[in-house]
């Protein structure tokens, strides 16, 4: 197995590979600590290129990733098809068969500059078009992909119309039952952006090189921990009720004599001995 970086540069042609070394195997690789990176993995066994995103990497070199994973395809003569490793659960049997994959050499060579050409990149925009699937199509292949852990889904946006998902109870006596069905929330307006909000995770479902659906996750915030609140409390009966005026005067006022602390605290000493 071969692993590769997909990396972003500030010029043309804008990203490009680099060899990943270090590790045995792709598990090795593959870690939380890594979880900003997109990595293109070949498997000269199966002949297949896997594309594996990270879950906190930029949705522009995701895109990066799937342009790379198909200049290497070109690049082993079509004998190679794509496969996206996002697709199955890190707890499935293709997920974990993956990661045990040992870390070798192959005949696949890191893409850089001189792979590309300003007439390539002009062609391949021309080429490229958008299509509206058919909401049973795109939800049937939605759903096939793994849901992300501590992740809930709050909308789908399938050919412009936004959907949310209401579950309804079908039977209640003998066990509980329900289904989840989906409700139409509204239509995109023009000029629709999808904002840098932190609290929601986007994901882009893309089948045969078309849109599926655009989904909208945020964290479960049941098992997120409780906040420390670090600023001042005022109860609600130190305000609501009336205090006693002469009563704060007399606490701003110095008594005539002053305890003596000292021989307070030796009486104490002696009667504890």
């Amino acid at each position: 197995m071969q692993i590769f970086e997909a990396l972003e540069l500030r010029e043309f042609p804008y990203f490009l590979t680099v060899d990943v070394e270090g590790g045995e195997t792709v598990g090795d690789i593959i870690t939380d600590l890594n979880s900003r990176k997109v990595y293109l993995l070949i498997d000269h066994d199966t002949k297949r290129i896997w594309t594996y995103n990270g879950p906190n990497s930029s949705l522009k070199l995701q895109v990066f990733g799937g342009i790379l994973a198909g200049m290497f395809r070109k690049q082993l003569r079509l004998f190679y098809r794509v496969y996206s490793l996002n697709f199955y659960s890190k707890d499935g049997p293709e997920f974990k068969e993956v990661m045990d994959k040992p870390i070798g050499d192959g005949r696949a060579r890191s893409i850089d500059k001189k792979d590309f050409s300003d007439s390539g990149m002009q062609s391949t925009e021309r080429e490229m078009n958008i299509r509206n699937p058919r909401l049973s199509k795109a939800m049937e292949n939605i759903n096939l992909c793994t849901k992300p852990e501590d992740l809930n889904r709050i909308f789908i946006i399938v050919g412009g119309i936004i959907y949310s998902e209401e579950e309804v109870p079908e039977a209640m006596l003998i066990e509980e039952k329900s289904s989840v069905n989906l409700v139409k929330m509204g239509r995109l307006n023009n000029g629709f952006t999808l904002f840098d909000d932190r609290n929601y995770s986007t994901r882009i479902i893309v089948k045969d090189r078309v849109i599926q659906g655009i989904e909208l996750f945020v964290h479960n915030y049941d098992e997120m921990p409780s906040l420390r609140i670090k600023s001042p409390i005022i109860h609600e009966d130190k305000i609501s009720e009336e205090g006693d005026m002469e009563k704060l005067i007399t606490s701003f006022e110095i008594p005539d004599s002053l305890p003596d602390i000292e021989a307070t605290e030796g009486e104490n000493q002696n009667k504890n001995t």
